[in-house]
């Protein structure tokens, strides 16, 4: 989409780059996690210290009943003392405030997600097919695998996902990705291992009987273990064949 890497300009150009979290996919939503975290927490811890302040002030006392008699207002007559409104006002300004500013960062956050979408000439493209009920990698050079994928460290990895059968979905927790495999269509969504380490994929769509085995390994490796694995592969060959790190 056009509109998705343009948006994104607009808002590194107007000068909140800064402000929007970069990185891997992990990281910008472990940020917007954070972010909300303490804000609803402030919001919360506020709220319930002016409620307990008030609940503290207005308590019933028995030197309180006759000035409340005294102050009580007239059937038909307005209260007075509420200032006018400010206080409803300047809660409803500083909230709107907070509500739109938050909306702002976190559009223009998820724009740099989907703006990862459009290919780059740095990154590796692997195809990512579902089956009942397993998955199977294919890298550029035609080299295929099952049940086990390896990326390289700090490399953008684009994946193509489809599938032969029935709908599948392949998310991978630990690397904050999840792109739905349809039968006939191709799914992009791209993904950043920013260290070391196996993570594992499954399936997140009820696909039959065997569903809750469709499982994948995903290794990131460092780039030149990566590097050295990849250049003994060849094409069509199959995940019992590949080079142990």
């Amino acid at each position: 989409m056009i509109w998705v890497p343009l948006v994104t300009s607009i808002f590194l150009a107007s000068g909140l780059g800064g402000l929007i979290p970069g990185g891997t996919r992990a990281n910008v939503f472990e940020r917007i996690f954070v972010v909300f975290l303490i804000l609803g927490t402030l919001v919360g811890v506020v709220v319930i210290t002016y409620m307990l302040y008030n609940a503290y002030k207005y308590r019933d006392q028995p030197s309180r009943a006759k000035s409340d008699a005294k102050d009580r207002p007239r059937l038909g007559e307005l209260p007075t003392g509420g200032g006018g409104g400010r206080k409803l006002f300047v809660s409803f300004f500083l909230s709107s405030i907070i509500v739109l500013s938050l909306i702002t960062w976190t559009y223009g956050t998820l724009l740099f997600v989907e703006a990862g979408d459009v290919p780059q000439e740095d990154e590796l493209e692997i195809k990512v097919t579902g089956f009942q009920f397993g998955w199977k990698f294919e890298y550029p050079n035609g080299h295929t695998t099952s049940g086990e994928l390896r990326i390289p460290e700090d490399q953008r990895i684009r994946l193509v996902a489809t599938s032969e059968d029935v709908f599948h979905s392949f998310g991978v927790p630990g690397l904050r990705v999840k792109m739905d495999a349809i039968p006939g269509q191709e799914t992009t969504q791209w993904v950043i291992g920013d260290e070391p380490g196996s993570y594992q994929a499954l399936c997140y769509e009820l696909c039959g009987v065997g569903h809750s085995y469709m499982a994948a390994d995903i290794i990131v490796m460092e780039r030149g273990a990566f590097d050295d694995w990849y250049e003994n592969t060849t094409a069509n060959e199959t995940a019992n064949q590949t080079v142990t790190a």
